[in-house]
């Protein structure tokens, strides 16, 4: 007899929450399947679910709450070797299951698929679907963000391009020079194609240099609990044809009273849509977060403040003004966390309204 697929995905998810509830906090080894020396595969599990009140901004409506209680993030992730040297991580997700308009049945997507060459520490090429290098905010890991979630003045380009949730299909060559503290990843990447895929492709690039501490993996690290000194500069681009996209970023972690934490980043976001992408309006955007994580309490509270300014007189009307507060409470790290959240957005030069939004999260995590 045969099952509904969301009951499928209801039944994996509900074993894969229960065994990870019952991994002891002293027994965290890695799920791993070893062939040889040289050949091995590890596998994981992510979920992030919400309970979301958001506010409607429009001027003629009542400014009632949509309400919603869906998973902001279900991912299942295996990755391993393959041979001395070569490398592979695979992800699949299926996001915002269950928000407005509800499709508790819209089915899993590659999230992240590629391999990665190791020639040296300071070249390594990686090809499939993966991050696109821009900036520390699209590359920041899902795990570790300040507040809960990225920012929205990180994606205004990602329809326009083709993108899948700020990822793209390419090449890219990474590494890490000066003894592990700069870093650069550079890439082509297919970006939008049109009828006959005869226009260029798309170019993107990120160097980052740490003056305290290391940075190595494949997405990088927001908070550190106490655990890591870092103070990091990083820049990027990002372009197709005609459009640009240009970042910076200053990112630091300093522990504090024997394991504490006060950490935050400041982020600059440039996007110029041009000719190529009329749709991505030419903006200059700017994000602040900051946070004091508590080893004792296991609390970090953090705030934010986000600006979007447009530059075309004709887009004016849409720049707003967000900020935000709340904390992170810690039960097992970043394993099992509780977040809750409150965001204000101020429209600048628009008739709209003020809204609120306020954030539940419970995350649970292995890999």
């Amino acid at each position: 007899m045969s099952t509904h697929p969301v009951v499928n995905r209801t039944l994996l998810c509900a074993a894969v929450l229960a065994i990870t509830a019952l991994v002891p906090a002293a027994a965290f080894a890695q799920l791993q399947i070893n062939a040889n020396e040289d050949v091995n595969i590890k596998f994981g599990f992510q979920g992030q679910f919400w309970a979301d009140w958001m506010q409607d901004a429009n001027t003629t409506a009542p400014q009632g709450y949509q309400q919603n209680l869906y998973l902001r993030r279900v991912r299942f992730l295996a990755g391993g070797q393959l041979a001395k040297d070569v490398t592979f991580f695979f992800e699949t997700d299926d996001p915002n299951v269950g928000k407005t308009p509800k499709a508790a049945g819209a089915g899993f997507i590659v999230q992240d698929a590629f391999l990665e060459w190791k020639i040296r520490n300071f070249l390594r090429l990686d090809g499939g679907l993966m991050l696109i290098p821009f900036s520390h905010q699209t590359l920041q890991s899902t795990l570790s963000y300040y507040t809960v979630d990225i920012s929205p003045l990180a994606t205004p380009a990602n329809a326009a391009t083709q993108s899948s949730v700020l990822r793209d299909l390419g090449f890219q060559f990474r590494g890490f020079l000066a003894k592990d503290k700069l870093q650069y990843r550079v890439g082509a990447f297919s970006g939008e194609r049109d009828a006959n895929a005869r226009n260029s492709l798309r170019a993107a690039g990120y160097v980052q240099y740490n003056f305290w501490g290391k940075d190595l993996g494949y997405t990088l690290l927001g908070t550190a609990l106490g655990k890591q000194k870092t103070l990091a500069v990083d820049a990027g681009f990002d372009r197709q044809g005609a459009y640009r996209g240009f970042s910076a970023n200053m990112a630091a972690n300093i522990p504090v009273r024997g394991g504490d934490e006060i950490g935050g980043q400041i982020q600059y976001f440039k996007y110029d849509g041009r000719t190529k992408f009329p749709t991505i309006a030419n903006q200059n955007d700017y994000l602040v977060e900051l946070d004091y994580y508590s080893k004792t309490l296991k609390i970090q509270p953090f705030g934010k403040f986000e600006t979007q300014r447009f530059v075309d007189a004709a887009q004016v009307k849409n720049d707003v003004l967000r900020s935000g507060t709340g904390f992170n409470y810690y039960v097992r790290g970043q394993n099992l966390k509780l977040t809750a959240q409150w965001f204000r957005a101020l429209p600048v030069n628009s008739p709209n309204k003020p809204s609120n939004e306020f954030v539940v999260q419970m995350q649970v995590f292995y890999f």
